[in-house]
């Protein structure tokens, strides 16, 4: 199966040019393989929201190269790297970000409208297949701030998915929500993963959840310390 991540010697400084710079990844490598489901674990401070951040092009690593989907972001320009994430990247947080005055159904479509293109029949019908996907049909016109956390993350969710993304990041996405809720939207991931052959990578602290995926990659102290794939 092929990569469509692959990180080489990625280093990574804040403050490089200052008195007191601090190293927070050191030499990592890593490839992550098309349809895959991985997990991302460590204690504050290891550096696994730095690795992410990289992947997801919103952080640039110091030094190596990082390559989603064949290319080579650390040679793009910011126009170019927004134009990948719209594209190649689902990006799900543990605080949803949702527009509270918007309905689920606007909230979904916002990738769309924040790169200006037009809301056609098509982008509708996909809006409303990844609502029921997601089990919203029915409350899709109801305002965000209407809705429960659950119901909230399950249209964080559906957003992430709207542009067919090759990859979805998940910065611990269960992290507000009880314990049924949580292993609701895990299956919820989990069937995304299986229909569409979306790559997940999810950080999460909650090692029940991380123990389900397929690989379990440690990060401590910036370099990657555990690093288990299950036959």
């Amino acid at each position: 199966m092929a990569n469509v991540i692959e990180l080489k010697h990625i280093n990574k400084i804040y403050g490089a040019n200052t008195p007191n710079p601090t190293q927070v990844l050191f030499d990592l490598d890593l490839a992550l393989a098309e349809s895959s489901f991985n997990s991302i674990i460590g204690q504050s401070g290891s550096g696994k929201s730095t690795l992410l951040n990289i992947i997801g092009t919103l952080d640039k690593a110091s030094s190596g190269d990082v390559i989603i989907n064949g290319k080579n972001t650390q040679q793009m320009n910011s126009d170019e790297l927004a134009n990948l994430r719209n594209e190649a990247i689902g990006f799900i947080f543990q605080f949803h970000y949702l527009l509270p005055e918007f309905t689920a159904l606007e909230n979904v479509l916002l990738p769309y409208r924040i790169s200006k293109r037009p809301i056609t029949q098509e982008v509708l019908a996909r809006a409303d297949e990844l609502l029921a996907l997601v089990g919203l049909t029915k409350v899709k016109n109801n305002l965000a701030m209407n809705m429960s956390g659950g119901q909230q993350q399950r249209v964080a969710i559906a957003r992430s998915l709207i542009n067919n993304p090759k990859i979805i990041l998940a910065d611990e996405p269960t992290g507000n929500l009880d314990s049924d809720t949580t292993e609701q939207v895990y299956q919820l991931l989990r069937e995304i993963n299986e229909t569409y052959q979306t790559t997940f990578i999810i950080i999460t602290h909650d090692r029940h959840i991380a123990e389900k995926a397929d690989r379990i990659i440690e990060i401590k102290d910036g370099r990657i310390n555990l690093d288990i794939t299950k036959q």
